[in-house]
């Protein structure tokens, strides 16, 4: 009877192992893969099937996981190193890798430490890209580099499962005495443009100048041809009314009218004398006229005034209260040598006062 019991326990406390095993297998063969991140799975040392985020059950004892790829994208810093360009100048350069695991399979297997094979890629082409190129070029154009670069290492890391998104040169250092005479360089060329935009506004002033001053010329010269024409145009109309004036005296006189250029030349007379007297800066006023020529020519417009009105008698005043003038031929330079034919000669003229 105790041998039974020592039985039963026995077979209980096996099976109770057994589960416990079988439960420890079960939870050796459950794997949860986290979000970014792909695992492959080897059975007996061969690589089987690739798993994605999420939980997955093993074979336990037959599968286990290989290796553990990043899907993230991943950065490399490219360490400094010295570039000799194709213009013999030896300068410093730097920079950046982007990549990113598409295949983690071939990530995993095609390569060994895919990190340190893509930074010793990007540094052997980083030299091969730069050395190609002057150092002008190389300080201007690093898009272009940037680009060489990108197409170059993509290329070569594509059998290994890795897309490799950005490469950016960071620092381009020449050496010192190098970046001196490159500003030397610059400050010259700085210069020169100065110079020449300088001269070229000068040039420009120049020309403006010189046109403001051809059509000054020119306006001016238009200026003094149009007033030349215009003073030409009132000689003329003057000198129209001038031989009018001339043409009708000499037709009056042609008439038998003597009488028109005595009233003529005492106009003029008289219009000398009204000039002369109302002249500002004279003080006194001297007269080397002949009173008689005076009183001659008033004589001359009374035989004018006569002859315009025949039908008043010769005695009768010109107005009420004024008193009766015999006739008596008038006195003047016009007739005094009909006057000295048939009187004897005398001084009648009045004497000039002495100044």
């Amino acid at each position: 009877m105790g041998g039974g019991v020592m039985v039963v326990s026995g077979l209980t406390l096996f099976v109770i192992a057994l589960l416990i095993f079988a439960l420890a297998l079960v939870l050796l063969g459950v794997r949860t893969v986290p979000q970014g991140q792909e695992w492959t799975v080897e059975r007996f040392g061969r690589y089987t099937r690739t798993l994605q985020p999420g939980l997955h059950l093993l074979l336990p004892l037959v599968d286990r996981i290989g290796r553990k790829q990043s899907m993230m994208e991943t950065v490399l810093d490219v360490p400094s190193q010295e570039v000799i360009t194709r213009d013999n100048a030896m300068v410093t350069a730097d920079g950046v890798v982007f990549f990113q695991v598409i295949d983690a399979a071939k990530a995993s297997y095609e390569v060994n430490n895919l990190e340190l094979a893509i930074l010793n890629l990007t540094m052997t082409n980083t030299r091969t890209v730069m050395g190609s190129m002057d150092l002008d070029e190389l300080l201007s154009q690093r898009d272009q580099i940037n680009a060489r670069l990108l197409g170059v290492v993509d290329e070569a890391t594509s059998p290994w499962g890795v897309k490799v998104t950005r490469i950016e040169i960071r620092d381009i250092q020449p050496p010192r005495d190098l970046v001196d005479s490159m500003a030397r360089q610059m400050k010259a060329e700085r210069d020169r443009r100065a110079s020449i935009l300088e001269a070229e506004g000068q040039r420009q002033a120049a020309i403006l100048r010189a046109e403001g001053a051809k059509q000054a010329a020119i306006l001016q010269a238009e200026g003094r041809r149009e007033a030349a024409f215009r003073d030409a145009e009132a000689r003329e109309r003057s000198a129209q009314a001038e031989a009018e004036a001339t043409r009708l005296v000499s037709d009056a006189i042609a008439g038998g009218s003597a009488q028109a250029i005595n009233y003529f030349v005492a106009q003029r007379y008289v219009d000398a004398l009204t000039a002369v007297a109302a002249a500002p800066n004279q003080k006194v006023l001297f007269m080397p006229l002949e009173a008689a020529n005076v009183i001659g020519a008033i004589g001359g417009i009374a035989e004018i005034a006569r002859e315009a009105f025949p039908n008043r008698p010769p005695n009768q005043p010109a107005s009420p209260g004024a008193a009766a003038v015999p006739p008596q031929a008038p006195r003047g330079p016009w007739n005094r040598d009909e006057r000295n034919r048939d009187e004897p000669k005398r001084s009648d003229a009045p004497v000039p006062p002495e100044s």
